[in-house]
């Protein structure tokens, strides 16, 4: 068995400072970068990582975003989701190409993480990326009866209660942890939107030429987020990728449910095989 030792580590962007945890081998074969969902902790993707970094042999890092989880606090912050999904993947793609020279470069996308690859600018350096519950979504692609919680939560909950606060309080309304102002009201945009991201001018268009290497597009059937028809059409935005779809069923693998966040959960660590083959 290959020893793992974790490093914090801490990535300078443009305008914040990130910090994350490098899981590792003596001698890694390849890079993978672990881009989380939204209101997901870096330190949820972390016995992942772990399995991973052996699995593969691998360097893995987990961070956080700018003004979220242990990169700095939600409550104050101007950030908008603009800057989690184009410039602090970029910054951390940017520090790993300079730590491990030469090595194959993966990033597995969680959810937002998966979505904004798209709209970065250098992602043909990159060997391959795996999207897991990440899609081109509008609110009325989620089934009923979530469906009815989602358009009270942006249209009544969501605004009042980011408006009132000055900040998201996620935990609260059963959405994951705090994010901050910004980041909700164009999160809120998003998913309000028939156009999705490649509509909102904030992130300036898909790049091209973009992604073309291999793109494993993984969807969980019991995913009420981002059901598996919206991670599918996602593979749209990546024209020059070689996309193929992967689809969990939780009773393939004896699990009563995955759902949108729990393909990483250590609870289901039987699926992770399955998202990296």
């Amino acid at each position: 068995m290959a020893r793992i030792s974790d490093e914090a580590v801490r990535i300078e962007a443009p305008g914040a400072s990130l910090i994350g945890t490098l899981a590792t081998v003596d001698t890694p074969q390849r890079v993978v970068l672990i881009n989380g969902a939204t209101g997901v902790p870096a330190s949820f993707y972390l016995p992942f990582a772990r399995w991973l970094a052996e699995e593969k042999q691998a360097a893995v890092l987990t961070w956080d975003y700018r003004d979220f989880g242990a990169s700095g606090r939600p409550h104050r912050s101007t950030v908008a989701m603009t800057e989690w999904a184009t410039v602090d993947p970029v910054a951390v793609r940017l520090w790993a190409e300079a730590r491990f020279p030469g090595l194959p470069l993966w990033v597995i996308g969680h959810s937002l993480g998966g979505m904004a690859m798209a709209f970065q600018p250098g992602t043909e350096r990159i060997e391959r990326i795996i999207t897991v519950a990440a899609g081109h979504g509008h609110v009325t692609d989620h089934p009923w009866p979530f469906q009815a919680k989602a358009w009270l939560l942006w249209y009544l909950l969501g605004p009042v209660t980011t408006t009132w606060l000055g900040y998201f309080p996620g935990r609260r309304l059963g959405m994951g942890s705090a994010l901050p102002k910004g980041v909700f009201w164009q999160w809120r945009k998003w998913l309000l939107a028939r156009g999705a991201l490649p509509a909102d001018p904030l992130l300036g268009g898909i790049r091209q030429p973009g992604f073309g290497g291999r793109l494993t597009l993984v969807g969980m059937e019991d995913d009420v987020m981002i059901p598996p028809h919206a991670a599918w059409k996602m593979a749209a935005w990546h024209p020059n990728a070689r996309a193929e779809q992967r689809l969990l069923r939780p009773g393939d693998f004896g699990l009563p449910a995955i759902g949108h966040i729990h393909a990483f959960s250590a609870r289901n660590s039987v699926l992770w095989p399955a998202i990296v083959a």
